[in-house]
């Protein structure tokens, strides 16, 4: 077993002193107090004028939020924060397009995304179309068999179904080639999407897209499932203007969607800024009271405990959804949240609950033949393998990359080609990377954004495509790593962390991408116990403050990594602890834990 001084590689030495004087923890990382003499100045003031207690003013101007703005942020509404839809490029020309059909009672063919937010997106948009009575379907690719975005065959099945509108949503920027077959078959599309665009777009009667280039609203962090509620808001106001909606056909209340619109954007891993925030907010709010029928038997079925939150979405929730399209039928994700019916919704529910449990064998069997394959020391970190199953290689990459604080890719091999996913850290675009493959025909196919990314590889161009992975990315993961710098909002004992303090923390939530979780030590506080629990190796500790106060604290999938492999031998001592908090609640009795992130010698 190592040491503890062999695990604990250099750091670089910040201007700001260590805090609490860890140069160098459990991890190898430097710690260091989030806000400078600005940002404290910045604490206090805040304190003062809002009345906040210091640890949110803390919170608050650790991520920027200016003295005059604090009482917006922490009562965020979405009619202020909402965008005026008409600034999207195209907005205009798609609202208008799909308002005539509403009019007319066209057939509309929603074409989805098979991950949550593709979900999402097609339940938001079928929810209005159901309201205004007009005929529809959602068709949801299979990942395995059809891959990603639209293809010739399906929209060729759409139009003899009678489709006269395909509209594409979380997918279609870059389909030129399947949405020309639409065109030829006599069908318009329109195209809501926020994927990274290309060169040329397609030839189509509207593409809504935030990361056009010619598109100056200013919104290019709104996941799919934003991009398309504000579509609804477009369509809807058309409708009302033209006095489609009467007493026998009432207005739907399009804050209703708002849970969906959480659901999507949480799952997506955006940015949770501006009105992705107060969607969420909202969205939770709107969870909260279970009055949609899938996501109620999903939650149940999900063992979901206490108030709707950001880690349910993504943790609980968001997986579910995702086995569908994982592992089983592509379409139960979206069958289940646009379902009205009580059995049914339960019936689907526990579908997708044990397809996600089925995923999870999976993906454990996947992840334990990449780690003996894998180069941890690369600077990407490359893992392949035959026939591992397709829909689990995306979190087979993204537990590599946790693993080894690098970009990671994991592909699988059949019949001479490789399919795969990649994930990202920060400061490493591989989005960039993989369509600077496709140019160099290194890739038959490959597109993504920053953090993560989808490819084509041809078996005989895999060590070529790695080689150039890493020669084009090593300057940039060398930065990144120096970068690994811990940035922890405040040092607080066993003693403080109550219910209350976790709840005045949250006003400053919802924490996630963009709005980083607040990171606390605690210092000095006795390890008394270190136990692995669960199958998925994760620590319970056992932490003891010197005023005789104690804390459980968890360090999730810590066994076999640096972090696990410590902790052990510091039991009885006095450490250094840093992690996020969290409430428990469990047989009518409400606690606050810690989940650990890191630790040092006391």
């Amino acid at each position: 077993m190592p040491t503890p001084q062999a695990l604990q590689t250099p750091a670089p030495r910040e201007a700001a002193p260590a805090l609490l004087g860890v140069n160098s923890s459990f991890t190898g990382r430097f710690w260091r107090e989030r806000l400078d003499s600005q940002g404290q100045s910045l604490a206090l003031a805040i304190a003062q004028r809002h009345g906040v207690p210091e640890v949110l003013a803390r919170v608050l101007a650790g991520r920027g939020i200016g003295l005059d703005a604090v009482g917006d942020y922490l009562s965020p509404n979405i009619r202020s924060l909402l965008p005026e839809p008409y600034r999207f490029t195209d907005m205009e020309a798609a609202a208008r397009r799909i308002a005539r059909a509403v009019e007319a009672g066209e057939r509309v063919a929603i074409f989805g995304d098979y991950d949550v937010d593709g979900a999402t997106s097609s339940a938001v948009l079928a929810s209005l179309l159901k309201a205004a009575g007009t005929p529809h379907r959602i068709y949801i690719p299979d990942r395995i068999f059809e891959g990603y975005g639209p293809n010739a065959e399906a929209i060729k099945t759409l139009a003899e179904e009678g489709a006269k509108l395909l509209v594409t949503v979380d997918c279609g920027t870059t389909s030129h080639a399947a949405l020309a077959e639409a065109s030829r078959l006599r069908m318009d599309v329109v195209v809501l999407d926020h994927h990274q665009v290309g060169e040329t777009l397609p030839e189509v009667a509207a593409l809504v897209n935030p990361k056009r280039h010619d598109d100056i609203s200013g919104h290019d962090y709104l996941a799919a499932v934003g991009v398309v509620f504000i579509t609804v808001v477009a369509v809807n106001r058309l409708l009302r203007q033209n006095g489609f909606w009467t007493a026998e056909r009432s207005e739907p209340d399009l804050l209703s969607l708002l849970d969906l619109v959480a659901l999507g954007t949480v799952a997506d891993v955006v940015p949770l800024t501006g009105i992705n925030r107060a969607f969420v907010i909202r969205g939770l709010q709107a969870m909260g009271q279970r009055r949609r029928p899938g996501l109620r038997a999903l939650a149940d079925a999900a063992r979901m405990r206490g108030a709707p939150s950001p880690y349910h979405l993504g943790f609980l929730i968001g997986p579910r959804i995702n086995a569908g399209g994982r592992i089983g039928r592509a379409e139960l994700g979206a069958l289940l949240l646009t379902c009205d019916d009580e059995a049914e919704s339960q019936k689907l529910a526990l579908e997708l609950d044990r397809l996600n449990g089925e995923r999870q064998e999976v993906e454990k069997g996947v992840l334990a033949d990449a780690e003996m394959k894998a180069d941890l020391s690369a600077d990407v970190v490359m893992a392949s393998g035959m026939g591992w199953h397709p829909g689990v290689v995306g979190l087979v990459a993204a537990r590599l990359k946790e693993r080894a604080s690098k970009p990671a890719f994991a592909i699988t091999f059949s019949n001479g080609v490789g399919t795969g996913s990649g994930r990202s850290i920060p400061g490493v675009d591989i989005g960039a990377a993989v369509r600077a493959a496709v140019e160099e025909g290194l890739l038959v196919k490959g597109g993504g954004h920053a953090m993560a990314a989808g490819i084509t590889v041809e078996e005989t161009r895999f060590d070529a495509f790695a080689a150039f992975l890493r020669a084009r990315l090593a300057s940039d993961v060398a930065a990144a790593r120096r970068e690994d710098v811990l940035k922890i909002d405040g040092v607080l004992t066993a003693a403080s962390l109550t219910p209350g303090l976790y709840d005045e923390i949250q006003r400053a939530g919802p924490f996630g991408a963009g709005n980083s979780e607040p990171i606390f030590a605690l210092s000095g506080h006795i390890l008394m116990s270190v136990e692995e629990v669960g199958s998925g190796g994760h620590l319970r500790l056992r932490l003891k403050a010197p005023d005789g106060s104690a804390v459980t604290a968890m360090a999730f999938r810590a066994v076999g990594q640096p972090l696990g492999e410590v902790l052990p031998l510091n039991r009885g001592k006095p450490v250094e602890v840093a992690g996020c908090l969290q409430k428990d609640e469990w047989n009518g009795r409400t606690s606050v834990s810690m989940r650990v992130l890191d630790a040092a010698a006391g």
